[in-house]
């Protein structure tokens, strides 16, 4: 059975985990022993400072032991009687820092009782000197002691620089452990630097190659079905993914293969609905056209085979029968032209918009005194000819067409570019429209003007405004009854959206015109 993304993934982050938490507990572990190292260290020297101290104080006691001796003032005993006092707590300190079973301790004891030997010694003679000083008025130096003997020869001399000799062995014996023990901690350090680099070192590779085995894994995979849903895009329908990892992102691809399945089953079907549509709008286009071309061609032999003979209020009626079928026709050709948006290929070309317009103004026929003037900047574009042409000319004819006073009227054009898009406006001074019709213009069928009165399909406007939308624009009108009509659009320079786009919105294309 294979192991999932999710298991793989889980199974690199567990063993980064454990190798970190190695990297942990080798690191403590080798930090207890430095610690350790490092406290002996440190005892050590101060076993060295006491042993020194120890030393100064049997010096400071033999100087005033001497000078009491040689002239008999107390004052000199003072360092005497201090030194004695911390000699009594100094060594009881040292014994206890040291090992019981070390060599240092032995030496301690043995040094412990010579002090001891020489305390004894400097106490007879310093009691023998009180007593003889107190019997001896005149007493000097060692007259009138018992046992000046024992100063004379030198024994206490000897016992005190036997006493340093040791000391100073002993501190050669400390300094070489201490060294000893430097040197242990000096290679606790390095161990633990070395442990320590070597596995976060191999954590950190063995990261680093798993994220990008992760990484390969899932960027090849998921590459692949951004290339499907590419091919998707593009129209390629019967594409397929295949995948036998058996996973999460297997789950996906099989998903995609339906999906790409779905669409391709539902666009086919779409494609045999349009044929079917477009054949069935050509021939209802010519089976009620047919009818209606004979209806108008009854009308005229009427006509013609009446001739005076024919009342006028029957002359009326067959006009306006015409004029009904000619509705007839215009309607019926309006829907095709609608259902033809967005479906009739135009072929992308570099047009410009002032011969476009000029073009476009020369085909209308334009009533006496009517103007249409051009603004002095108009862009040249990249898209479909036939589709800006038939916007600008159902936009122009409607303020022709519905203009209240054509003798007076105008229409203008102005031209603003923006970064993703050109926004155009087509303002006149016609009747205007209020503001509660300014949706409903746009929908199919829907016209302000009865139709007798004037002949309109409303179909054109419906016509603009899926062209413009198609094309990834956006148009909306301002106006107000009695004040004219600013119709706004905007058009990309591009000619079709990408996924994602969105169309201008009508409130910044409105900011925009103004």
């Amino acid at each position: 059975m294979k192991a999932t993304l999710a298991t793989k993934v889980f199974a690199g982050f567990l063993a980064i985990f454990l190798l970190f938490t190695a990297v942990v507990a080798v690191n403590y572990q080798l930090s207890r022993k430095v610690l350790r190292n490092l406290e002996r260290v440190t005892r050590s020297q101060r076993v060295t400072s006491d042993a020194t101290s120890l030393l100064r104080n049997i010096i400071d006691m033999e100087s005033g032991f001497r000078g009491y001796l040689l002239i008999g003032n107390e004052a000199l005993l003072v360092p005497y009687y201090q030194g004695e006092r911390e000699l009594l707590s100094g060594f009881a300190h040292l014994k206890n820092t040291l090992n019981p079973q070390g060599r240092q301790y032995a030496r301690l004891q043995r040094m412990h009782r010579l002090y001891q030997q020489w305390s004894s010694y400097s106490h007879l003679l310093i009691t023998e000197k009180r007593e003889a000083s107190r019997r001896l008025p005149n007493q000097t130096g060692l007259d009138g002691m018992e046992h000046r003997a024992l100063m004379e020869s030198l024994s206490g001399k000897e016992l005190t620089d036997e006493i340093r000799t040791m000391f100073r062995n002993f501190d050669r014996a400390e300094l070489a452990d201490r060294d000893e023990l430097r040197a242990k901690l000096a290679d606790s350090i390095r161990e633990t630097r070395v442990l320590s680099i070597v596995i976060t070192l191999l954590a950190v590779i063995l990261g680093l190659l798993w994220a990008y085995y992760v990484t390969r894994l899932f960027a090849r995979r998921i590459s692949t079905m951004v290339s499907l849903a590419t091919r998707l895009a593009g129209g390629d329908y019967k594409t397929r993914i295949d995948d036998t990892a058996h996973d999460e992102l297997s789950e996906l691809a099989t998903s995609l293969n339906v999906m790409s399945n779905t669409i391709d089953t539902t666009v086919t079907q779409l494609e045999n609905r349009n044929q079917e549509l477009d054949q069935f709008a050509y021939v209802v286009s010519h089976d009620l056209k047919a009818p209606l071309r004979g209806i108008e061609s009854a009308s005229r032999w009427i006509e013609e085979d009446m001739g005076q003979q024919l009342p006028e209020h029957i002359r009326e009626f067959l006009q306006l029968m015409r004029t009904r079928v000619h509705r007839m026709e215009n309607l019926i050709t309006g829907i095709l032209d609608l259902a033809r948006v967005g479906r009739m290929r135009h072929v992308n070309e570099r047009v410009n918009v002032r011969e476009l317009l000029t073009e476009t103004i020369d085909m209308l026929s334009l009533p006496a005194g009517f103007r249409i003037e051009l603004p002095s900047y108009l862009p040249t574009l990249f898209t479909s000819r036939v589709e800006l042409q038939q916007v600008f000319s159902n936009l122009l004819s409607n303020a022709v067409k519905y203009h209240h006073q054509p003798a007076k009227g105008w229409v203008r054009i102005n031209c603003t570019e923006h970064r993703a898009h050109y926004t155009f406006t087509i303002a006149d001074n016609g009747p205007g429209i209020a503001p509660e019709y300014h949706e409903r213009i746009f929908v199919i069928f829907q016209t302000l003007t009865e139709r007798d009165t004037l002949e309109s399909t409303g179909v054109g406007l419906a016509i603009v405004k899926k062209i413009i939308e198609r094309q990834g624009g956006t148009i909306l009108v301002e106006s107000a009854e009695g004040k004219g009509a600013r119709f706004i659009f905007t058009w990309p320079k591009v000619k079709e959206l990408r996924p994602g786009d969105q169309p201008a919105s009508l409130s910044a294309v409105a900011e925009t015109a103004r």
